[in-house]
């Protein structure tokens, strides 16, 4: 995946397999449908086992998928991330009040009659991103230390947070409202066990990979030797997931096109809103284009993985809240590689920093 931030025309800067992402990905999800409609058993067959309520398939893809990006992470970086309070400050707030109230708003807007797809969108919206967002931030050259930090803060709040967050927008809220209000029994220690899974492991693996590497061959053969072996692997490891992901839902996201059409309106409003104002605030407040991207993809990318799994764990595989949360990748996947192509037009309305950063001898270890 290319990671050099392009000049002039974009798309003709990009890699090959970069340029047409979409379309690799338009195509696995095309598959992914018909293998579920087609294939009779296929969806019960790969939800037989399962790791936090998540398809094994899926868990396999989503580790394989985040490994090589997280092995890219320059971890002695860290420090100047968590030292910037405009980048800091404003994603708390837009992850864990702006984001999960937007969504709230939009569900009760577009479904009021119907019940399980709202409670599906609404914990999708509590469900802040630690996975897809990775690689987005990176084919549209974010910040990659930026986004590791990000993503780690949100895992940590999502531990803490989720279970009272949603006690709050599914009951407490609503009933003060007056509208109708749902439970939500999720333990703290099945979201830590899922967050564990699908960062810690990958995280680890990515951490080890490049403290081992650089220290018995050195930082110069590690990122231009190992990293340009690994990285395709991202790729592969997304277009897996998205396949498995789309056949476990395909005979009930074909069989009910205009159910999946009235839960891809509010998606399509919520992916607009947070992207687009995450990164008009990020220009505001003075962030570079890098650290601005990183700030709109985790604010507008959700733990789809983590929402599926409570929402089956909860409510059953073949709840409408299941659905709806099925939906949410289905729309999130096409709208923010989309994105990533508007996050590096964009580039060229954002100052570049007025004291570049110090170049680093490669070969230094």
């Amino acid at each position: 995946m290319s990671s050099a931030v392009p000049e002039g025309n974009v798309a003709s800067r990009l890699s090959f397999v970069d340029r047409y992402l979409a379309v690799w990905i338009l195509a696995a999800m095309a598959l992914g449908l018909g293998l579920g409609r087609l294939v009779p058993g296929l969806g019960d067959a790969l939800a037989e086992v399962t790791v936090t309520g998540v398809s094994l398939p899926i868990a396999l893809g989503l580790l394989v998928m985040m490994y090589p990006v997280l092995a890219k992470v320059r971890y002695d970086r860290l420090d100047t991330v968590t030292r910037d309070r405009r980048l800091l400050v404003p994603s708390l707030l837009l992850n864990w009040i702006v984001g999960p109230a937007l969504m709230f708003a939009l569900a009760w807007l577009f479904l009021p009659d119907l019940p399980a797809y709202r409670t599906g969108l609404i914990i999708v919206g509590l469900a802040r991103c630690i996975a897809m967002v990775i690689i987005w931030n990176d084919l549209a050259c974010g910040h990659r230390e930026a986004a590791a930090v990000l993503v780690a803060l949100n895992s940590v709040f999502q531990v803490i947070a989720f279970s009272a967050l949603g006690w709050f927008y599914l009951s407490a809220l609503p009933g003060w409202l007056g509208l109708q209000q749902t439970g939500l029994d999720v333990s703290v220690w099945e979201i830590a066990r899922s967050v564990l899974i699908f960062l810690g492991v990958p995280l680890a693996a990515g951490y080890l990979t490049r403290r081992i590497g650089e220290k018995t061959k050195g930082r110069a053969w590690y990122e231009a030797e190992l990293i340009p072996r690994i990285g395709p692997f991202a790729l592969y490891g997304l277009l897996f997931t998205i396949v498995v992901l789309f056949a476990l839902q395909g005979d009930a996201i074909t069989s009910q096109p205009l159910d999946v059409a009235r839960i891809a309106l509010p998606l399509l409003v919520y992916f607009a809103v947070m992207w687009a104002g995450s990164m008009a605030l990020g220009r505001a407040v003075g962030l570079d284009h890098s650290r601005a991207t990183t700030l709109a993809f985790t604010a507008a990318g959700n733990n789809f993985e983590l929402a599926i799994a409570v929402a089956i764990a909860t409510f059953g595989a073949t709840s409408g809240q299941a659905l709806a949360g099925v939906v949410g990748p289905l729309i999130e996947v096409p709208v923010l590689i989309g994105l990533v192509y508007v996050a590096l037009y964009a580039r060229r309305y954002f100052t570049a920093p007025a004291v570049p950063a110090p170049q680093e001898d490669p070969a230094h270890v």
